[in-house]
């Protein structure tokens, strides 16, 4: 049999451990990254633009759990590196096994289309890409693999909220370092990981940092009972799904308690039916009256923002952290 030829697009986390597993196979692989680096969503500069990170940006799974099999991460490393380390490991990663000289960089893909070769008659893939040139190549390939990741495409509020907003609206994505909310009025809306982040950030340095949500989520610390947080649940794994739900989200109550004895809204799941929100420090920072939870909004009128328990209050900034089109 011949070797097949496979086109990968996307060089980060998912696209670099693809190269690398059909290399070990012996197969033609040619890939596509869009960006000047490896690295994906985890390069905080990447020429690509569609990186969300931000200068805060931790790990929120832990080192043990989230390392690649064949090339562990630093064992002096912290248990939740930065971004700026995975970013470095993963570039590392690419080095170590060869995989840089199989990638086209600052290179857009354009087009891919099934063909049919005139000289076998069997079928191919047409790739056409972009260059930082502009030069357009077209390239065929027996298989394509697609890892453009997910968290590039900000998914706004559909349909927008009655009213008209006079102060600054930005996605999450856009989000890169707390020093734009210096002294302002900010209202961040979500309750996944970016949106405590960004919240936590913002206390430090806001005159006034709210937290908007309809829909509630269970917020899991990165460290329970001495250990990474991932680490404690994976010791539940051998009890049956439902057994394992209910005795983890027992222990979370226990341990940190219920979301909504903190005025966030009460998850409209279990725990683990949805990705959990893991953060150490927003609990803290609402306790502490720097982050005030509120409810969901209702509408705008200038600056003021009316929530759906008739609270107003006034705000500069709005971020959405409402997630990307996956």
């Amino acid at each position: 049999m011949s070797v097949p030829t496979v086109a990968v697009i996307g060089a980060g986390a998912a696209g670099l451990t693809a190269m690398k597993a059909l290399l070990d196979e012996g197969v033609n692989v040619t890939a596509f990254e869009k960006g000047d680096r490896v690295g994906g969503l985890w390069v905080k500069d990447n020429s690509s633009g569609l990186s969300p990170a931000y200068e805060s940006l931790h790990l929120n799974t832990s080192k043990g759990r989230t390392q690649l099999a064949d090339y562990p991460m630093p064992a002096e490393w912290e248990d939740y590196p930065a971004a700026t380390k995975v970013a470095s490991y993963l570039a590392a990663y690419a080095d170590e096994f060869g995989l840089t000289d199989h990638i086209h960089f600052s290179t857009t893909v354009e087009r891919v289309e099934k063909v049919v070769d005139a000289e076998t008659g069997s079928e191919l893939w047409e790739i056409e890409s972009t260059d930082a040139t502009g030069a357009v190549t077209v390239r065929h390939a027996d298989v394509v693999v697609v890892s453009n990741g997910h968290n590039w495409d900000p998914k706004w509020p559909s349909p927008q909220y009655p009213g008209t907003f006079t102060g600054t609206q930005m996605h999450a994505h856009d989000y890169r370092s707390s020093e734009v909310f210096r002294g302002k009025r900010v209202l961040v809306v979500g309750m996944g990981n970016s949106a405590m982040d960004i919240a936590v950030d913002a206390s430090y340095v806001g005159h006034d940092v709210l937290l908007s949500a309809r829909h509630g989520s269970w917020i899991v610390p990165k460290y329970l009972f001495g250990r990474p947080a991932d680490a404690t649940g994976a010791a539940l794994t051998a009890l049956p799904w439902r057994l394992r739900q209910q005795v983890a989200q027992r222990m979370l109550t226990l341990a940190v308690g219920a979301p909504q004895s903190y005025g966030l809204p009460e998850p409209s799941h279990g725990l683990f039916q949805n990705h959990p929100t893991i953060s150490d420090t927003i609990l803290h920072r609402i306790t502490h009256g720097e982050v005030r939870p509120v409810t969901g909004i209702e509408r705008f009128d200038g600056e003021r923002v009316v929530f759906s328990d008739g609270r107003v209050e006034d705000v500069d900034v709005i971020v959405w952290a409402t997630g990307y089109r996956v």
